[in-house]
């Protein structure tokens, strides 16, 4: 089963919306907030609009809004991506 990691997040979050000065997107983010990270919720509507179509898989709206961290949104894409693989 292929899962969603963060290098694939972050090279999602950098073609989107671009990086913030100061931002290490290559450290260890996994549980910073998407807003102190410099991403509000066009940048994450937009990278989730590229999972959905590069992953082909869909994302619940709700769910997606409430992913406050990498490491929530990266759950809900693989939790999405092996529920796709299961059907």
């Amino acid at each position: 089963m292929t899962r969603f990691e963060l290098t694939d997040l972050t090279a999602l979050l950098r073609e989107c919306a671009g990086e913030d000065e100061g931002v290490d997107l290559d450290g260890d983010i996994q549980d910073v907030p998407f807003a102190d990270l410099g991403y509000d919720s066009l940048a994450m509507l937009q990278t989730t609009g590229r999972v959905e179509r590069e992953w082909e898989v869909l994302l619940d709206e709700e769910a997606v809004s409430e992913a406050e961290t990498p490491r929530q949104y990266l759950e809900l894409v693989n939790r999405a991506l092996s529920e796709r693989t299961a059907a």
